[in-house]
């Protein structure tokens, strides 16, 4: 037997060190070579290594491979073992993966154990907290924009070190050094959630940061989502606190088998450093020539620059220089603010501390803190300038070729006491930096100096959307490699690609792609450029499928989704944006809507059907019954949701840009529709979870609520009451249309107004994510082409044409005549409409689910639009799935692969409807 399986994950995490679940389900995969394609799983057993010990959980008789069941003792606080696994296997029918376990059961031949995989639980229980909330006790004007301080603590090891855990999170945002060191390499921890709720900590192995003898703790604080200025119309100060404060927690366990815990306390001391501004917003502020502790400027020979307080002991020029050569770079490399050669920083042993004043310290509420999900945010890649110009002003401008989030990194040496300013922007106008789409965000960065050879820089705290960076008041010339732009997002793995023979579908591919990396930072945001950077509910509502396809966000999506659930308010309503803050009068008091409330109940079914997992549909269904039960009271006996406030097809692109929701569909049309859906996935997920009585009562509701809107909304032909294209696609789509006739008429209607509207687009947010597959699932496969091909504005093409490297907010952010469009939101970066990228990978490639996780894959490709090939290949919960298919010499020709442990079938464009098993199969048919 030639099988083999992989090494065990846990849960959704990639890094399985600090997890807060007690019993984490396991997933494996298994491969092997073509002549094992007929093996079938029959059972599983699992070897623990826990507490020096080993033991096995037995044969357990099953065919699951993905989160399946922890099969030992729950994990204890801070416990670590190390897990194993092995399958027994057979040729197809071998054995009845169900069947118990008797003498006469086959279970076929066990395999190799895997690789050990090793799991590490954080702090499971608030009684296992001991560290206060500590933050520094000057007074602040709470009204205005305030210095961001550094925290230290120095302490004493008396033997070497086994092993240490930093367990961490923050008051505001955190970056921890240890003896001059970066601790981990995650950024704008611990993220954004509904902090009075669930505040996230991150564990960390110091082991190789400590030493015995004396050591130093410190941490960089910052303002965050936490006390910041964020949202629009000006933005909120203080949403969460007025008091920044660092929550740590240190505990090293000694060579000789001692702990020593050193938490935040009492003991812990304040001060400032370079940083003199930072906010997510508007940029940073940094000030090299800055002493930590006092924060005051000292001039070249170490005194006081501008009468600022000091005193001889500040730093000196160089040292400063080289303090700042390895700061604030994101990779873990640097030393520190202030640290040289000459003379130790202010996270080191020896540092001069004796700027640094006493902390206050307070209790917090540990109930709160919650273990990750999700991996953090971290930069994935770095970018080269692809351009350096003059603008007519005469400010250098830099494009990187690709609309980004993230950060510069520079490397310069200058003069002390230059001052470099970086701009950032998406587009440019009339040669310069345009601003106006960043509204009220100044996203400027700043670096002073310290002179006397390299720095090297990149903000902490702050984060930008942008292609094109402004960089004024740069010493000497420009150099390769001297600007970088760092791109940072949510580090999820990549599981989905897509290739064409069509390179601007590819590049439409890759856009919305870039798109969805740059609004996946912690929460899914709207826009990572101007003054809003929200989780809007319905935006991810709809692009959920394409993300699940393209990463893993299962458990970043499933942390969020927690986060709903606690902003939901006790009547069901959810939230537009979440965590909510204050939105001025549209978006406060909140409403209910439907397309955007609708997330509470299917994304969990998307994140079930992608991930095959069980748990995040009974995490979230008390949320989801919450919404389904709101709406039915809405409506009331006539299961119509006709009144209210409603968004309908936003940003449809025949509303005006005055109000993006002034659409030509009927906005309770879309309500109904997605209150008919929504309900009946609310009855699936019931029914998944075994709740009976429930699946019963929400399918007869789902089914009262079409038949209320077929009699509302659809006439005898087929055709709607609201004779628009989202209209149909949603009744398509959503199966609201009672006879096949029907079905067909509105089909033909549909092919029609897209015609008649040469191709272009006329869907807004309701409506993009299902216009292809009505168009599709009609007989109109090939108007649906034209639709993805045209390059008219409006349209997916256009953007493509126009040179858009992300999805855009508006089908015309940028007008034919290269002019932006003056409405107030104008996003270059912005998912929403790339969820078409969905049917691309169904469609046009043929490949989508048949069962939760891939277990059963459907390949079903399309042909069209004057394509000669396309593929796509998807990293699933079992393994490798893809098809790759071309068309040549009067024949199509189809590769497709299945891991074990999967089966599935295949459509040709003929009528053959073929059954797939693992491995790589070719089949051909006559080309369509």
């Amino acid at each position: 037997m030639t099988v083999s399986i992989t090494a065990p994950t846990f849960e959704h995490h990639r890094d399985a060190l600090g997890i807060g679940e007690a019993e984490p389900r396991l997933s494996w995969k298994a491969s092997g070579d073509a002549g094992d394609n007929e093996w079938v799983q029959t059972a599983y057993e699992v070897s623990f290594e826990r507490g020096g010990e080993v033991h096995s959980s037995g044969r357990i008789v099953s065919g699951e491979q993905v989160l399946v069941a922890w099969p030992d003792a729950p994990l204890t606080s801070r416990e670590r073992m190390a897990v194993r696994v092995r399958v027994w296997g057979a040729g197809a029918g071998a054995a009845d993966s169900t069947a118990a376990t008797t003498s006469g059961t086959v279970f076929g031949a066990v395999s190799e154990w895997s690789e050990r995989s090793v799991v590490e639980a954080g702090l499971l229980q608030p009684g296992d907290w001991s560290a206060l909330a500590a933050g520094p006790a000057w007074a602040e004007d709470d009204t205005a924009d305030r210095r961001p301080p550094l925290l230290r603590r120095e302490f004493t090891l008396d033997a070497g070190v086994a092993s240490a855990r930093l367990y961490v999170t923050a008051h505001g945002l955190y970056e921890v050094e240890i003896n001059g060191k970066r601790v981990g390499d995650d950024a704008l921890s611990p993220g954004w959630t509904v902090y009075g709720e669930r505040l996230r900590y991150y564990t960390y192995d110091v082991t190789a940061h400590l030493a015995s003898g004396a050591n130093v703790i410190g941490s960089w604080l910052a303002d965050g989502w936490f006390r910041g200025r964020y949202g629009f119309n000006g933005g909120h100060r203080n949403l969460y606190g007025t008091e920044l404060a660092l929550i740590a927690q240190l505990e090293v366990t000694l060579d000789d088998g001692r702990t020593v815990t050193v938490a935040t306390d009492a003991d812990w001391q304040a001060g400032f450093g370079p940083i003199g501004f930072t906010e997510l917003y508007d940029g940073e502020t940094f000030d090299a020539r800055v002493t930590a502790g006092s924060g005051d400027v000292v001039d070249g020979a170490g005194t006081p620059a501008d009468g600022a307080a000091g005193s001889a002991d500040d730093l000196t020029a160089s040292d400063a220089a080289a303090g700042a050569a390895g700061i604030g770079t994101g990779t873990g490399a640097g030393t520190g603010a202030g640290s040289s050669a000459a003379g130790p920083g202010w996270s080191s042993p020896g540092f001069d501390a004796s700027g640094f004043t006493p902390v206050v310290v307070s209790p917090h509420d540990a109930t709160v803190l919650i273990a990750p999900q999700g991996p953090p945010v971290r930069s994935t890649e770095e970018l080269e300038p692809v351009s350096v110009t003059t603008s007519p002003s005469g400010a250098t401008l830099l494009d990187f070729g690709q609309n980004l989030s993230g950060r510069l990194s520079i490397r310069v040496r200058g003069e002390r006491g230059q001052t470099v300013t970086l701009r950032h922007a998406e587009v440019l106008h009339d040669g310069e930096l345009y601003t106006r789409p960043l509204r009220g965000a100044a996203a400027t960065d700043r670096y002073t100096l310290a002179g006397g050879g390299e720095e090297v820089w990149e903000p902490r705290f702050t984060i930008h959307g942008f292609r094109y960076a402004e960089v004024t008041g740069w010493p000497g010339v420009l150099r390769p490699g001297d600007i970088v732009a760092r791109v940072y997002h949510t580090d999820m793995a990549r599981t989905g690609w897509f290739a064409s023979s069509d390179p601007l579908v590819n590049r439409l591919h890759e856009n919305v792609r870039w798109s969805m990396r740059g609004n996946f930072v912690d929460i899914p945001t709207d826009c990572p450029q101007r003054d809003e950077r929200l989780g809007w509910t319905g935006d991810i509502q709809v692009f959920a499928p394409t993300a699940s396809f393209l990463y893993d966000c299962s458990g970043m999506l499933g942390s969020w989704l927690r986060d709903v659930a606690a902003e939901q308010l006790p009547d069901g309503t959810v939230p537009w944006y979440v965590p909510v803050i204050p939105g001025g009068q549209m978006w406060t008091p909140i409403r209910p809507g439907a397309v955007w409330g609708d997330v509470a109940v299917l994304t969990p079914w998307v994140l079930y059907e992608r991930f095959g997992d069980t748990g995040i549909l009974a995490a979230q269904y008390e949320s989801a019954k919450g919404w389904v039960d709101l709406m039915e009271s809405l409506a009331g006996p006539s299961r119509l949701w006709n009144t209210g406030f409603q968004l309908g097809d936003w940003l449809d692109p025949a509303a005006p840009p005055e109000d993006p929701a002034d659409a030509l569909t009927d906005r309770y049309l879309v309500a109904t529709a997605y209150f008919a859906w929504s309900t009946l996935h609310l009855a699936r997920s019931a029914e998944v979870l075994g709740l009976t009585a429930d699946a019963a009562r929400y399918f007869a509701l789902a089914a009262e609520v079409r038949a209320a809107f077929a009699a509302e909304y659809v006439l005898p032909d087929g055709r709607l009451t609201s004779d628009a294209q989202t209209a149909y696609a949603l009744a398509i789509e959503f199966d609201l249309l009672p006879t096949p006739a029907q079905v067909a008429g509105a089909g033909a209607r549909l092919a029609s107004l897209v015609e008649t509207a040469g191709n272009r687009i006329a869907t807004g947010f309701a409506g993009t994510n299902v216009v292809s597959d009505a168009l599709t699932s009609t007989g109109g496969v090939e108007r649906a082409y034209a639709l993805l091909l045209e390059q008219e504005c409006p349209s997916w093409l256009y953007t493509v044409a126009s040179g858009a490297t992300t999805i855009w907010e508006r089908w015309d952010s940028q007008l034919p005549d290269g002019t932006i469009n003056p409405g107030e939101m104008t996003s270059f970066n912005h998912y929403a409409l790339g969820a078409v990228a969905d049917w691309l990978h169904r469609v046009v490639a043929g490949l989508a689910p048949a069962s939760p996780g891939y277990r059963t894959v459907a390949f079903a490709p399309r042909p069209g639009g004057g394509l000669t090939s396309a593929s796509a290949r998807h990293e699933s919960p079992y393994g490798t799935v893809s098809i790759a298919w071309r068309v040549g010499g009067g024949s199509l020709t189809v590769d497709v692969s299945l891991p074990l442990g999967t089966t599935g079938t295949l459509e040709l464009p003929d009528g053959r409807l073929l059954a797939v098993g693992p491995g790589a199969h070719t089949f051909t048919s006559a080309a369509a």
